[in-house]
């Protein structure tokens, strides 16, 4: 990477802030739990202002727009991350989280939910230290395989037994997204067999310490997209390590070529000493998002970009990356 002109999201920044191009134009949704807010631009560099969508949930929490495709008959499709709070006493800030589903038929400015797709299925621990989450799956990735035969959820999973916990993956068929309930099913010992409702996790990123544990040790909040250049997926993770409240140690890159087969992704290597939490890129040109990349890229964390970032296509030997961090 090599140091750029600061860029900065229009609007504040809480999660993933998927990008979208509909109608010649450039969509951003940012999230900090009140709902979705968009601009929209030539590019990157030219958005306006970020203004509220109509997004009425079914349930009353708050939601974060974390994913979005648009389907090539029109609709836009987006994934969301929504918190219960209350679920330990209204003096807890503790909250678990769950995934969801929702539609746009007019190009993102309103959103129908269709309700919850991705939950855990452990019981709600009070006693969880990390300061956050009192278990649930949450901070989701999503996008679809080249042959659109499955869309690939990338989230997180903050509760039960310690060997569940970490990076976790599940999938729906393509055919099923006007109608995801009941459509997703988890990766769970090497097949695709729990529900996503309420279902048994493998993590592919297991953790090392559980999130119930002040000292957690653990990736988190991915960010996936396909890399042109590299012909190869590339995920951002976040990686909390050692104390509550989600401490940033770095931001880490794996690859994988496979979504079908999630135990070949690369092992996590840190690239950027970012103490800053939702690291994502935006590709270039008029066919860049956060799920579609080339070359180079900007790259974000919290909403700023210092940062450009060149992809490196791999020796015989070695893995791709992004090139030595310079520069903020």
């Amino acid at each position: 990477m090599h140091s750029a002109p600061e860029v900065d999201m229009p609007g504040q920044v809480d999660s993933n802030s998927p990008a979208f191009w509909y109608n010649g134009q450039l969509n951003l949704l940012n999230s900090t739990g009140n709902g979705p807010m968009r601009s929209q631009g030539a590019d990157q560099l030219h958005l306006s202002a970020a203004s509220p969508v109509n997004f009425k949930t079914i349930n009353p929490w708050p939601t974060w727009m974390e994913a979005t495709w648009v389907d090539p008959s029109g609709p836009v499709f987006g994934w969301y991350h929504q918190e219960h709070w209350g679920v330990c006493g209204s003096s807890s800030r503790l909250a678990v989280p769950q995934i969801g589903a929702a539609v746009s038929y007019d190009g993102g400015e309103t959103w129908r939910d269709m309700g919850p797709i991705l939950t855990a299925g452990d019981p709600v621990n009070c006693n969880e230290q990390n300061g956050y989450f009192a278990g649930g799956n949450g901070d989701v990735s999503v996008i679809p395989d080249h042959d659109h035969q499955f869309f690939y959820f990338f989230f997180g999973h903050y509760g039960g037994p310690l060997e569940e916990q970490g990076v976790v993956v599940a999938r729906m068929p393509f055919a099923a997204r006007f109608g995801p309930a009941g459509e997703v099913w988890k990766y769970y010992n090497g097949a695709w067999t729990e529900p996503g409702i309420g279902g048994h996790t493998t993590p592919i990123f297991p953790a090392k310490v559980g999130w119930q544990d002040s000292n957690t040790n653990a990736f988190w909040g991915p960010s996936i997209e396909w890399n042109a250049y590299l012909q190869s997926f590339v995920m951002l993770l976040n990686h909390s390590c050692c104390t509550t409240g989600f401490p940033q140690d770095g931001i880490f890159a794996s690859f994988g070529t496979d979504l079908s087969n999630p135990d070949a992704w690369s092992k996590p290597k840190r690239f950027l000493n970012s103490t800053g939490w939702y690291p994502q890129v935006l590709g270039r040109g008029d066919h860049g998002t956060d799920s579609t990349v080339g070359e180079k890229a900007r790259l974000y964390v919290y909403g700023k970009s210092f940062w450009e970032i060149t992809f490196v296509k791999p020796s015989a030997t070695d893995a791709p990356a992004p090139t030595a961090v310079s520069g903020q």
